[in-house]
């Protein structure tokens, strides 16, 4: 029993940081999924897509309005994040929410983004 507890103590003491929520100021977001802090942090955010701006895949006019509407929703502001990991470029992959609104949920709601199924498992609301 006493293997147990301390098992189940120890797990909880290393996920804390994982799931432990910061507070940030977004500098500004070059796409609708990708944005800065104010400390030069650059944060994929996590469980969504948009289209993309550059490239062979580029999709500029719903590219930019994502971009846009996101940077209208918190660029210059204080949001929470919940840090998942870190991606292949060695962005934070973070969950952001302001006033207790998901803003990666809002992004899908609006049409502005759509569920990334490979990643989904990391946020509860795409569940």
């Amino acid at each position: 029993m006493k293997t147990h507890a301390l098992f189940l103590l120890l797990l909880l003491v290393l996920a804390a940081p994982a799931i432990a929520q910061t507070t940030i100021i977004i500098r500004n977001c070059y796409d609708g999924d990708t944005c800065t802090s104010t400390t030069g942090e650059k944060i994929r955010l996590a469980c969504i897509d948009t289209p993309e701006l550059k490239g062979n895949r580029a999709d500029p006019i719903p590219a930019k309005a994502a971009r846009d509407y996101l940077n209208g929703l918190v660029a210059g502001e204080e949001v929470s994040i919940r840090r998942i990991g870190k991606d292949r470029y060695g962005r934070t992959v973070g969950e952001i929410s302001k006033d207790d609104v998901n803003i990666q949920e809002l992004m899908v709601e609006k049409e502005l983004a759509r569920v990334y199924k490979k990643y989904e498992d990391q946020c509860e609301w795409t569940n």
